[in-house]
């Protein structure tokens, strides 16, 4: 089926619902270099005309990689909700952008009809929405989930504490981590990126932060991001694992790139559920997604960036994970060029999986060859938490120095909490309290004594 309109006395045809998606997304240079964004800006506001008549059933009817090539599709396809599209199941793109903007699209209502929705109705309507349309329907929708404490509450930001070390040494892992706890870091996850997928360094770093959360009673959770067959290996072999990490991708050749199909995403949640180690919840996975990586793989079927990115969501949503995470300007400038693009990107990401009902958040972040800087990443970090994201990275110093790439830090995230009035998740929070690191006004206390629970930890790093 071809999609064809007049615009300023040119005509513009586009072969395919793929090519129509591609035209209409936002500028931005992985589009570029992939051979498939638009031409000028009138082809853009062209495609966008086109896309917003198209009825959302149409994606049903025309898949962007077709269902027998492609092991996403089959899942988008199979797993579809008719009953809850039923709603919405009249409208076209551009009805779908009025209807979320509605006063009738409440969180419930957004929440009732998230099943029915796929990625690629998520996609196109954002290629239609300003920035603030991001926000406000980002907004309304809410994903709460569980695990040792409860994320993603209306008045509240999560952080994931990333004590990385260049070496993986347990003494300059301990030192970032305890500095990011006595911050009030780490309530969505302490994470830690390994030097190393080596097995053996692997189960060392899950048992230190095992042994640290133990220790101290933080109702929190672990993970150290191995792939995914590493952390099956240290599960066989006993390790104490809570979350089960995996970086996915929205085409099947994309996941075969890292290693992955579903199959092995299923073993391995139903690994971490056997282990029964969260306290109230049992979302046990933890998925990182990026624009440009199954364009960086040569896997994105002729699909656009941004559409791609949505499909990983549809991934994501199989398993049923605590936390989803958009590193969304870590692939660098060749997949999104500037702070503009990784702005615009991170709130499109933020958006699309809150639509399909995942606990987004964002690394909001940028390598030291883009056109970006950190007063980017501050009105990124803005936008996001008044969007309604789930949870930030709590980075040292903001510049991490095992992955060499520029993040939030620790501080940011108790700048956005005060500017908002966020809060940590509730367990987590009463923990602070309780060790005298927040007082009862959520706000940080003078760090002239350390708090007695951590004194035998600094005297023995010295």
């Amino acid at each position: 089926m071809t999609y064809k309109t007049q615009l300023d006395n040119v005509i513009y045809d586009f072969k395919t619902l793929r090519n129509l998606m591609a035209k209409a997304s936002p500028a931005r240079s992985g589009d570029y270099l992939a051979g498939l964004g638009a031409l000028t800006n009138l082809e853009r506001v062209a495609a966008q005309w086109l896309l917003a008549d198209i009825p959302l059933k149409q994606f049903l009817n025309e898949a962007l990689i077709p269902y027998e090539q492609d092991e996403v599709t089959r899942l988008i396809i199979d797993e579809h909700d008719n009953a809850a599209f039923a709603p919405i199941a009249h409208l076209t793109v551009g009805d779908f952008r009025n209807w979320l903007l509605s006063e009738q699209a409440t969180t419930e209502a957004l929440t009732a009809v998230a099943p029915g929705v796929t990625p690629e109705m998520a996609a196109a309507v954002s290629k239609i929405m300003r920035i603030q349309d991001l926000i406000l329907a980002a907004k309304k929708c809410r994903v709460i989930t569980r695990f040792r404490n409860t994320l993603g509450l209306e008045k509240r930001l999560s952080t994931r504490l990333q004590p990385n070390h260049p070496t993986d040494d347990p003494a300059g892992v301990a030192a970032s981590l305890l500095d990011g706890l006595l911050y009030g870091s780490g309530d969505a996850v302490i994470g830690i990126n390994p030097a190393s997928d080596n097995l053996e360094s692997t189960r060392a770093l899950i048992q230190m932060l095992h042994d640290i959360i133990e220790r101290y009673q933080i109702p929190t959770q672990s993970c150290v991001l191995a792939h995914v067959t590493t952390t099956l290996k240290a599960i066989e072999q006993g390790a104490p694992v809570d979350l089960v990490f995996q970086s996915i991708a929205g085409t099947e050749k994309a996941n075969a790139s890292f290693g992955i199909n579903l199959n092995l995403l299923q073993e391995a949640r139903q690994a971490a559920l056997e282990l029964n180690r969260g306290s109230i919840g049992n979302n046990c996975m933890y998925f990182e997604t990026g624009q440009g990586s199954a364009l960086s793989a040569n896997a994105h079927g002729g699909m656009d960036q941004q559409t791609c990115e949505a499909r990983a969501y549809a991934v994501a949503r199989k398993f049923k994970p605590l936390l989803v995470n958009t590193v969304v300007g870590f692939i660098g400038p060749e997949y999104l060029y500037d702070g503009k693009q990784i702005i615009r990107a991170g709130l499109e990401d933020h958006f699309c999986g809150k639509l399909l009902g995942l606990p987004m958040g964002c690394d909001i972040c940028y390598t030291n060859h883009a056109e970006a800087d950190q007063d980017d990443m501050d009105m990124l970090l803005t936008q996001f938490a008044v969007a309604g994201g789930n949870f930030i990275m709590g980075v040292p110093g903001a510049d991490d120095v095992m992955l060499n790439y520029q993040s939030t830090s620790f501080h940011d995230a108790l700048y956005i909490r005060q500017l908002l009035g966020l809060r940590a998740a509730p367990e987590f929070e009463q923990w602070l309290q309780k060790h005298r690191i927040f007082d009862e006004a959520n706000h940080l206390l003078p760090c002239s004594e350390v708090p007695d629970l951590f004194k035998p930890a600094l005297q023995k790093l010295g």
